[in-house]
C-alpha cells in the first residue's frame, strides 16, 4: 500500500477516536432533570423523595440558581434565596453528575402554589377557621347583643385577612417541631413599637452560633412576633422586621452560613403569651425566638466540610 494512503488512513482514524471522544464527554455532561419533595437540608446537601428514589440526594453550590415560577402559563421566574428550599417543599432540578455520580444542581425550581404547601396552610389555619365558626353560633344564640358581636367579629376577620398570607406561608415553611430536635434557643425582647435589637442580646446570639457549629447537621430558625395590640398589618410589619433584624446579626456578626439559615418567619400576633396581666403580655409577645435545630431525617449524615 502507498505511504499516501497509509498516512490518510491513519489520519481518518485519528479523528473518528477524537470525536467518539467528543461525544462521550457530551452524553457525560448532559443535564438532566429530577422532579421531587425536599425531605430534609444539610447545608450544601438537599435529599429529595422522587418517583424513584425515597432518598435523592442534590448537591447545592454557590452558583445553583434558585426560583419560584410565576404566571399562569408558568414562564415567568423570581429569583429566589436558597433559604426558600426547605422541607416539604415540592421542587424541580437540572443539573449535571459529577465524577462521583452525585447531581449538582444547576438550577432549583418551585411553584408558589404547591400542593403541599397549600395542605399545610390549610392545616395551619383550620384552628382559626373554628375559632370564627364558634363565635358564629355564639352570636345567633344572643339576638339581643347581636349587632355588637358581629361588630367583633366583623372586626376578628379583617385581621385574619391582613396577615393571613403572611403567617400562613411561615407556618407552611416551618411545619411541625416534632420533624427536629430542638438544640438550644435564645429570645430577644423589644419594646413597643420597635424593631431593633438591643445590643445587650448580641452576645447571645454569637454565643447560639458558635455552639451551633458542634452541631451536626444543624440549622438556624427565626421567628419574629407582635402583642395584640393595634392593626394586624402594623403588627405583621413588626414580626417581619424584628425576625430580619436579628437574623442580620446571626449572618453578619456570627458569621453564620447562609446554607444554615431558614428564612426569617414573620409570625404577627400569632402564638399570644398570656401571663395574667396586659402589661406582661405585652412585653412577652414582642419577641424574636432563635433556635438550633436538627432534623431528624438526616442526623445521621455527615456533616459538610
Amino acid at each position: 500500500m502507498p505511504q499516501f494512503s497509509r498516512l490518510r488512513i491513519s489520519y481518518v482514524a485519528v479523528l473518528l477516536l477524537i470525536g467518539l471522544t467528543l461525544l462521550g464527554t457530551s452524553v457525560t455532561a448532559q443535564t438532566t432533570k429530577v422532579e421531587g419533595l425536599i425531605q430534609a437540608r444539610d447545608g450544601d446537601k438537599m435529599i429529595l423523595k422522587t418517583s424513584d428514589s425515597p432518598k435523592f440526594i442534590v448537591l447545592l453550590t454557590d452558583s445553583t440558581d434558585v426560583g419560584q415560577v410565576q404566571g399562569m402559563f408558568k414562564a415567568r421566574k423570581k429569583e429566589m434565596s436558597m433559604a426558600a428550599l426547605i422541607p416539604g417543599l415540592q421542587v424541580k432540578v437540572e443539573g449535571t453528575y459529577n465524577d462521583h455520580d452525585q447531581l449538582v444542581a444547576k438550577s432549583v425550581s418551585f411553584k408558589g402554589n404547591d400542593l403541599k404547601q397549600a395542605e399545610a396552610i390549610e392545616a395551619g389555619m383550620h384552628e382559626t377557621k373554628v375559632e370564627v365558626q364558634q363565635t358564629k353560633e355564639e352570636l345567633e344564640r344572643q339576638n339581643a347583643a347581636l349587632q355588637q358581636q358581629q361588630a367583633q367579629l366583623d372586626e376578628h376577620q379583617a385581621k385574619i385577612a391582613a396577615n393571613k398570607a403572611a403567617v400562613d406561608a411561615a407556618i407552611a415553611r416551618f411545619g411541625q417541631l416534632d420533624d427536629y430536635y430542638i438544640f438550644d434557643e435564645v429570645t430577644v425582647y423589644f419594646g413597643n413599637g420597635k424593631t431593633k435589637v438591643d445590643p445587650k442580646y448580641n452576645p447571645q446570639l454569637l454565643e447560639l452560633v458558635n455552639k451551633a457549629r458542634t452541631i451536626e447537621g444543624y440549622m438556624i430558625e427565626v421567628k419574629g412576633f407582635a402583642s395584640a395590640s393595634g392593626s394586624a398589618a402594623t403588627n405583621q410589619k413588626l414580626s417581619e422586621d424584628r425576625a430580619n433584624n436579628v437574623a442580620n446579626i446571626l449572618i453578619q456578626q456570627g458569621h453564620a452560613p447562609l446554607t444554615r439559615m431558614l428564612a426569617p418567619g414573620a409570625m404577627g400576633e400569632t402564638e399570644q403569651v398570656d401571663k395574667g396581666k396586659p402589661s406582661d403580655n405585652e412585653t412577652e409577645n414582642r419577641r424574636v425566638v432563635v433556635r438550633v435545630l436538627q432534623n431528624k431525617a438526616i442526623a445521621g449524615l455527615p456533616a459538610p466540610k
